[in-house]
């Protein structure tokens, strides 16, 4: 077990419980982040974060109509 790994589980170990849970969730999101999926052997496949799917692009051809005057400006009188 390496130093770093030592500071962090007693680091750990003086947190209160709640804390602990996000620790547990950032290790998630770091996992998830750097990988697509960190499923391994022996894990429940419940427990397998996966990156979210990105949302750009996905509209992409259903704007079927556009007002000409789309781009006039509006009057609020």
């Amino acid at each position: 077990m390496t130093t770093a790994t030592k500071n962090i589980i007693h680091k750990l170990e003086t947190l209160p419980e709640s804390m602990v849970n996000e620790v547990e969730d950032f290790i998630d999101f770091l996992k998830a982040k750097h990988s697509k999926s960190f499923y391994k052997e022996g894990i429940d496949q419940n427990q397998v974060v996966e990156e979210p799917k990105s949302l750009y692009g996905a509209a992409k051809g259903t704007i079927l109509y556009i007002s000409e005057d789309f781009n006039e400006p509006l009057d609020f009188k």
